[in-house]
C-alpha cells in the first residue's frame, strides 16, 4: 500500500513544486512507482513534467467535483515510474463548486478518491497550492504524513507556525493519523551568513523531523522545470539532482527504520 505524503507550505516559492517534481523522479529512479497529485490551480507540478495544462481536457478538478475515474485522468511522464494526476486553472473554482454542490465533507474529497490509487503506488506525493484553504486541507485529511520545504532566507520560520498549527487542527478533527513527515531545508547558499542560520535555527526547533538532506539553490532545477522535465533526465549529475537523489534515499531509510 502506498504511502501519501503531502508537500505543503502556505508560503509561495519555498520549493513545494521543485520538490514534489524531483523528490518524485528520484524515488522513481530508485525504482518506486510514484504518483504525483497536481493540486495548485497554477498546474506547474504538470507541467514541469512535460503536460501541456491547456490541451487536456480532464483534470484533478473532474475527478473531485464530476465524478470522473481518477484512473483515465493519470498521465505518464518522460520518468519511467513517474506519473502524474494534472491541475489546470479549472481547480481555482474548486470551492464555489463544493458550496454550489452543498457537500456534506468538503474535505474528504480527495480522501475518497486515493482508495483507487492508493495500492497500485509505493508513493503518492501531492503538490499543495501556496495557502492553506480548502485544497490544502484536501491533501492533508488525505495524507499520511506532509513535508514542509522550508527556503533558507529571511523570513523563513515566520509563518510556519501557522503550518503547524494547520496541521494539529486536522489531526484533532479530520486525520489523526495524520504524521510530520519532515522538514525540508531549500534553496541553500553555503556562503550566506543568513541561510546559516536559518539552518542552524530551524534544526534546533525542529531536529528529529529535520532531514539531514539540504536543497541547494540550483539553476538547473528552474532550468529543467522550464524543458518540462525532471532534473535527472536534465543535469543527472547537478548539485540539485544529486540532493534530490540523497532526500529520496533518506526517506526510503527513514521509512525502513520505522
Amino acid at each position: 500500500m502506498g504511502k501519501i505524503i503531502a508537500i505543503c507550505n502556505h508560503k509561495g516559492g519555498v520549493g513545494k513544486t521543485t520538490t514534489s517534481i524531483n523528490l518524485g523522479a528520484s524515488l522513481a529512479h530508485l525504482k518506486r512507482k510514484v504518483l504525483l497529485i497536481d493540486l495548485d490551480p497554477q498546474g506547474n507540478s504538470s507541467r514541469g513534467l512535460g503536460v501541456d495544462i491547456s490541451l487536456i481536457n480532464k483534470t484533478i478538478f473532474d475527478a473531485l467535483i464530476l465524478d470522473c475515474d481518477i484512473l483515465k485522468i493519470i498521465r505518464k511522464s518522460a520518468m519511467k515510474n513517474l506519473e502524474v494526476v494534472p491541475s489546470n486553472l479549472k481547480l481555482s473554482n474548486l470551492e464555489s463548486e463544493i458550496i454550489s454542490k452543498n457537500s456534506a465533507k468538503p474535505f474528504e474529497l480527495l480522501k475518497n478518491l486515493m482508495i483507487y490509487v492508493k495500492n497500485k503506488y509505493d508513493y503518492i506525493l501531492i503538490d499543495c497550492p501556496p495557502s492553506l484553504g480548502i485544497l490544502s486541507l484536501n491533501a492533508l485529511v488525505a495524507a499520511d504524513s506532509v513535508l514542509v520545504p522550508i527556503q533558507c532566507e529571511y523570513f523563513a520560520m515566520e509563518g510556519l507556525a501557522q503550518v503547524l498549527a494547520t496541521i494539529k487542527n486536522v489531526q484533532s478533527k479530520y486525520n489523526q493519523a495524520l504524521q510530520v513527515e519532515g522538514f525540508l531545508l531549500t534553496m541553500f547558499e553555503p556562503r550566506s551568513k543568513l541561510g546559516n542560520e536559518v539552518v542552524e535555527q530551524v534544526r534546533k526547533y525542529f531536529l528529529e523531523n529535520t532531514y539531514h538532506t539540504i536543497i541547494p539553490r540550483n539553476i538547473s532545477l528552474s532550468e529543467a522545470s522550464a524543458k518540462g522535465l525532471p532534473s535527472i533526465l536534465y543535469r543527472p549529475n547537478s548539485a540539485g539532482t544529486l540532493a534530490y537523489n540523497q532526500l529520496a534515499k533518506e526517506i526510503i531509510q527513514n521509512e525502513k527504520s520505522k
